[in-house]
Formats: C-alpha cells, sequence, structure tokens
C-alpha cells in the first residue's frame, strides 16, 4: 500500500468513527508509522469533516509539558485544526448528546491580525508575538474518544491522526492591550458547578503561553505553511482536561484576560 493510498484510507476509516459517534481506532494496516504521517491523516480526516464544519480557522496545541510529553514518549508539543464552526463565544451551550465524552480545558487563545508565513521563519517569541491582535480566555472542548484497550502509544498516535480529540473552543472577550500583562505569572482556574477543579499559571505552558505560538509557527513552515491573519490558536492547557455532563454549568478565568462561561445540557 502507498503512504498517500494508506493516509487516504486511514483518514476515511477516522471520518467513519466520527460520524458513527465511535471511539477512533485504527487497524494496524492503518496506523501511522510516526508522528508525521500522523499529521498528513489529520490533515485528510479534518479536510473531510470541513465540508460539514467549516473551513481551517485556527489550531490547538497540545503537549505543552515536559510531564506530558516523556508519558506519550515525545519531545515536542502537538498540534490539531481548528474548523470555522467549531469556534464559539462565551457564554455558550453546549449539548453532551452531540459528542461521546464530552470534556473542557481552560487555555489562553490567540487571534493574530497579520500573517506568520513559512518564509519568515524561524520565529522566536518575540517575532509571533507582534502580530497578536488579542488574547483571551478559552475553554477548549475536546470529544475524548480515546480507546483505553490500546497501548497508551498506540493511543497517542492515533489521537494525533484524529485532530487530538479537538472540537472547538468557547472564547471569553479579547483584550487587545495585553501587552502589559506578566502571562507566565497569570493564575488560571476552573470551577464546575461552583467548585475548583484545577488551576495552574501561564508559566505551566512551556514556561510562557506564547511560546507554544512560536512552535506552532516554525512546526507549520517545516510543512510549507503559514497561519493567517485572523486565525485563533489555543495554546495549551492551564487546568487538565476535565470531564463534563448534562446539567453541568462551567467557568474558567485567567488573571488579566477575563473569564469564559459553558452550560452543557
Amino acid at each position: 500500500m502507498s503512504v498517500n493510498t494508506k493516509v487516504q484510507q486511514a483518514a476515511q476509516r477516522l471520518s467513519e468513527q466520527f460520524r458513527g459517534n465511535e471511539l477512533y481506532m485504527l487497524e494496524d494496516r492503518l496506523m501511522p508509522s510516526d508522528i508525521d504521517e500522523a499529521y498528513l491523516i489529520q490533515q485528510e480526516f479534518q479536510a473531510d469533516i470541513s465540508r460539514e464544519q467549516g473551513p481551517v480557522a485556527g489550531y490547538k496545541l497540545a503537549m505543552t509539558t515536559a510531564a506530558l510529553q516523556q508519558a506519550n514518549g515525545v519531545s515536542e508539543p502537538c498540534m490539531g485544526i481548528m474548523l470555522a464552526n467549531n469556534i464559539r463565544q462565551s457564554p455558550c451551550t453546549l449539548a453532551a448528546a452531540d459528542f461521546v465524552k464530552l470534556g473542557i480545558e481552560c487555555e489562553v487563545a490567540v487571534r493574530l491580525g497579520a500573517d506568520l508565513p513559512a518564509s519568515g521563519a524561524p520565529y522566536d517569541r518575540a517575532g509571533v508575538s507582534r502580530p497578536v491582535e488579542s488574547l483571551m480566555t478559552a475553554f477548549e472542548i475536546i470529544d475524548i474518544r480515546r480507546n483505553p484497550a490500546l497501548d497508551p502509544k498506540v493511543q497517542f498516535i492515533t489521537g494525533v491522526a484524529a485532530n487530538v480529540y479537538n472540537a472547538g473552543v468557547v472564547l471569553g472577550e479579547p483584550v487587545s492591550n495585553w501587552q502589559h500583562l506578566d502571562l507566565p505569572a497569570a493564575y488560571g482556574s476552573m470551577t464546575i458547578n461552583g467548585e475548583l477543579v484545577g488551576d495552574g499559571h501561564g508559566s505551566d505552558v512551556m514556561g510562557h503561553p506564547l511560546e507554544p505560538l512560536a512552535w506552532l509557527a516554525n512546526k507549520l513552515a517545516e510543512r510549507g505553511m503559514g497561519l493567517s491573519a485572523g486565525m485563533v490558536i489555543i495554546t495549551g492547557s492551564i487546568v487538565s482536561p476535565k470531564p463534563v455532563n448534562a446539567g453541568d454549568n462551567a467557568s474558567i478565568m485567567i488573571e488579566g484576560l477575563g473569564g469564559a462561561e459553558l452550560t452543557v445540557v
């Protein structure tokens, strides 16, 4: 089987599982041989899903802590694609029935006001900061379709192919005068039904919430791709994933960036 055929068949299988509300699992012949092949499958999978959920409108970052990378046998973060129809504004209502296993995270979101083209690489944090139009507190929405019967490393590489389980984002109000904020020191927290379920600081994400943006711009540049003005990028978890169910109310806040709220029905 050629690599191209394998990628297309694996993406088709994930699309079938997505539409069938199934856990993600690829048979051995379709399993990505490495993370680069997983990204090729991810891209084809999301191109199919985009027919229903809109064009690429941003990216998510995951595995942005050393502990998570070590646990999954990788040495860098990983990325996923966000589609236009899945970018929502706070306050937001989600239907639990639309997901297999709904989960939420607390993150810093970036909206770009100018392009970050592949030709500008390599980027550092200062270079990616200049085009940032605004920052926002954000819920990442995840649909946790991980198959617990699989080996953890197989779960990880399958998850990357399956877009790292991203199901969109809920954004708080944009903050355009963010440059004076001490983002590494910024405290973030999440409550569900009024109870604190997790907290952390901006420094938990690669030391600074904009470091993942530089990593993403450079990673995409390796593939001849760039980031476009208007895109939204969520930069990694300040609060680790928490499951939510029908009837739950959740809120998040990040110091200096405000908050966001969602309700699950």
